[in-house]
């Protein structure tokens, strides 16, 4: 028997939201997957302002996560496929990225089911997930959201060379997903 979900709450990132990003995401655990750093201040200001008109413009972005308490604990949300060098180029990316103590407790996927309900309701026809090869957490999320893995790519500049998977799922009209 599966647990219930928690309650989680996504809200269009703030200018005061590129601080808190950045002071998330200032754990090298919390990156590991993505570059082992934290980028830059000027990077997630920039970021968020990005989101904020894919919002406005697009009907979704990547969103603060918000926990039961209100506190912010990352993102989640949507995005166009931001490279052209690799990956699913003109797909519409939905991530996650949560600081870690925030790991465990079943958000990541609650806020990922939230997002799959907004870009759907944006008329969005299908999504992907890149991740990591050896993120089996995030691997384990997509399993929970009914993804797929649909190809396999070598990450550009990874030394040693990683693996990254890009998972697929349609977002027809009615379609439903694991919980």
């Amino acid at each position: 028997m599966s647990r219930p979900l928690p309650a989680v709450r996504l809200r269009v990132p703030t200018d005061e939201d590129a601080v808190v990003w950045h002071r998330i995401f200032d754990d090298p655990e919390v990156m590991r997957f993505h570059g082992g750093r934290s980028a830059e201040l000027f990077e997630y200001e920039e970021l968020t302002a990005r989101q904020r008109r894919h919002d406005a413009e697009l009907g979704f972005c990547l969103w603060t996560v918000l926990d039961e308490g209100g506190a912010a604990i990352g993102f989640t949300g949507a995005q166009p496929w931001p490279r052209e060098d690799f990956g699913p180029s003109g797909e519409i990316e939905i991530g996650w990225r949560l600081t870690r103590s925030a790991w465990g407790r079943g958000l990541a996927t609650a806020a990922a089911l939230t997002t799959l309900e907004r870009v759907r309701a944006a008329g969005v026809e299908r999504v992907v997930a890149m991740v990591d090869g050896r993120n089996e957490r995030s691997i384990a999320v997509t399993r929970r959201l009914g993804m797929h893995k649909a190809e396999e790519y070598e990450v550009p500049g990874s030394d040693p060379v990683r693996r990254g998977y890009c998972f697929r799922l349609e977002l027809a009209q009615g379609a439903g997903v694991a919980a």
